[in-house]
């Protein structure tokens, strides 16, 4: 039986409980050192949709591989869905029942259409029937098939939800109960023992590639990946790179690292380009289009920050205000491009809008906002420190990042959109064939240290999310922001050229100062405090990775001890404080 989530109507293989997948070695069920490859940037890196990989788009995995099941059985004339633990809490708030009927419907998070998403609850209430992809329609009452179960936590995990298909006389036609085990991995239950669960990992899009195949530098702490590198004489990024590259083609890891780069961007530029309130009920209204606007102001109205009369500058920021907020040359510039950055990703989260899993969508943001950083601000990668801006739209619109894809080399901010198409029978004047190269070695230099950025933040990001968790259900937000911003601030201390162990020391510090943080979402909603902490731990792990660059490498704290850490205090942590809405801010800003 195939449990892996596919599109219907495409080729199916066997699918084999026995053989590795990144779920399995996320879940503990095959220890991180037995593992025969570390976990891939395709297990670390993936397309999905908002608001929460734990609560959204694992149990939408969880629905699709329910109704592919389903398929080759009897035709249902009902199904229900009991949300337990943490899903069951928060699972309004997360649109997690939206989630399992989208992918009982036949959908996937990563290809899911926004339009179809936002729709479905919709239609279901006006129809009163749910369409499977097999075209059977079942009878569907949301509020009564869909059932919130907050105080029952099952055995296995604190994320759990079990599917239910009936026929007509009531009689079962196939249960099973998953486990949403965070970064949007499932494990299945494979027995009916409620209190001795067995559980085999769920196979996704991209297990079977490579999980199985020894990889050539092996490492399941941050021990041994810098011993593979002195002894390699390899960069973290390289070690990482090679692992890939035993398994798949130099050209898919390649594509893939720029799709996901792109996505990322894409989801700044949609972030900065919506207004309006975020849905749920908070009221919280989106912050990123007009922080976006003014900074592209600031950039458009301002003088050259060369120029040595700042009195215009002063006087186009009107009476009273603070000059330095005005300028190029404000000191702390950067980091409202980084809280836009943040921001803009965060709000498409919350809106259930496509993001780049990294490593969850709680905290979709950060990394974004740190590689924004890195393209826009870092003369490492071809930018020019405070020019950050794209085009502005006949509305007011900023689009930050359309002027930088991965994918389209030749797109620069320096390159002309009225310049003349070149006449290829003709020699290009050497002038204009020294700035054409000029702008592709610059592309080519960027994709290259987004590529090590990537792959660098794979490596923190395996380490953590094997040895400890990523769970905001498990371990509090350490596992979920903590995580996103140790791994940027490894990401980024390896594309400004750091050691192994500067990239190493910049991912324990980001991680170190994580420690003991909560996760409480108020009203049960990816708003607050989770957006604005994004922005925070972005700007985390750039100071981060400064701080790393600046030092040789060594410090008497490890990323593992660390991690050991971060994993110990999510175990002592109360479970009110742990994605379940029950302490903390969650109670508190609603009775204030």
């Amino acid at each position: 039986m195939d449990l892996r989530p596919v599109a219907l109507g495409t080729p199916m293989t066997t699918y084999d409980p026995t053989r590795p997948t990144p779920a399995a070695i996320v879940s503990g069920q095959i220890p991180a050192h037995e593992a025969p490859h570390p976990l891939s940037v395709f297990d670390m890196f993936r397309i999905g949709v908002g608001p929460s990989s734990s609560h959204t788009v694992g149990p939408m995995r969880a629905g699709l591989a329910f109704t592919t099941e389903l398929t080759t059985l009897t035709p249902p004339s009902h199904i229900t869905i009991d949300l337990f633990g943490s899903l069951g809490a928060t699972g309004r708030g997360h649109s997690t029942d939206r989630a399992v009927l989208l992918g009982l419907a036949g959908y996937d998070p990563e290809t899911v259409d926004i339009a179809t998403v936002e729709a479905i609850l919709p239609t279901l209430a006006n129809t009163g029937t749910l369409t499977l992809p097999s075209g059977t329609q079942v009878p569907l009452d949301v509020a009564r098939d869909v059932r919130f179960v907050a105080r029952t936590v099952l055995p296995y995990h604190v994320n759990a939800l079990t599917i239910t298909a009936t026929g007509a006389d009531d009689a079962v036609i196939l249960a099973r109960t998953y486990y949403s085990v965070g970064g949007g991995f499932i494990m299945v239950q494979t027995n009916n023992d409620p209190l001795h669960p067995d559980v085999s990992s769920l196979a996704t899009s991209q297990t079977g590639v490579g999980i199985d195949i020894p990889a050539p530098y092996p490492f399941a702490s941050g021990a041994q990946l810098l011993a593979q590198c002195d002894a390699a004489g390899m960069s973290i990024a390289q070690i990482v790179r090679a692992n890939e590259e035993a398994v798949r083609p130099r050209d898919t890891l390649n594509a893939y690292l720029d799709r996901i780069a792109d996505t990322m961007f894409d989801c700044v530029d949609a972030g900065t380009s919506a207004a309006g309130v975020l849905p749920g009920g908070l009221d919280v209204p989106r912050r990123a289009r007009a922080l976006a606007g003014k900074l592209a102001q600031r950039l458009a109205c301002i003088p050259d920050a060369d120029s040595a009369d700042r009195s215009t500058a002063s006087a186009s920021s009107g009476p009273g205000a603070r000059a330095w907020v005005s300028t190029p040359v404000d000191p702390m510039r950067a980091m409202d491009w980084v809280n836009l950055f943040a921001l803009a990703v965060n709000e498409e989260n919350a809106a259930g809008h496509r993001v780049v899993t990294a490593p969850t969508n709680g905290a979709s943001g950060v990394i974004p906002a740190v590689l924004g950083y890195l393209v826009t601000h870092c003369p490492e990668a071809g930018s020019t420190p405070g020019v950050a801006a794209g085009p502005v739209t006949d509305d007011g619109a900023s689009a930050p990042l359309s002027h930088i894809r991965m994918a389209r080399p030749s797109a620069h901010p320096s390159a002309s959109a009225d310049s003349p198409t070149p006449d290829p029978g003709k020699a290009a004047p050497p002038a204009r064939e020294a700035r054409a190269s000029s702008v592709e070695e610059c592309a080519a230099r960027r994709r290259a240290l987004v590529h090590d950025f990537l792959l660098a933040a794979t490596a923190i990001g395996a380490l953590i999310k094997t040895n400890a968790s990523i769970a905001g259900a498990e371990v509090g937000c350490q596992g979920e922001v903590g995580s996103a911003s140790a791994m940027a601030a490894a990401g980024l201390a390896q594309a400004l050229g750091g050691t192994p162990q500067q990239v190493e020391n910049a991912a324990e510090i980001a991680m170190e100062h994580s420690l003991g943080l909560t996760c409480d979402p108020v009203a049960g909603l990816v708003q607050v405090p989770c957006i604005e902490r994004n922005a925070i731990a972005a700007v985390k792990a750039i100071n981060a990775a400064r701080m790393a660059l600046w030092g040789d490498g060594r410090h008497t704290v490890s990323l593992d001890v660390v991690i050991e850490t971060m994993r110990q205090t999510g175990n002592d942590m109360l479970s009110k404080y742990k994605e379940t809405s029950e302490g903390g801010l969650a109670v508190n800003v609603v009775e204030c």
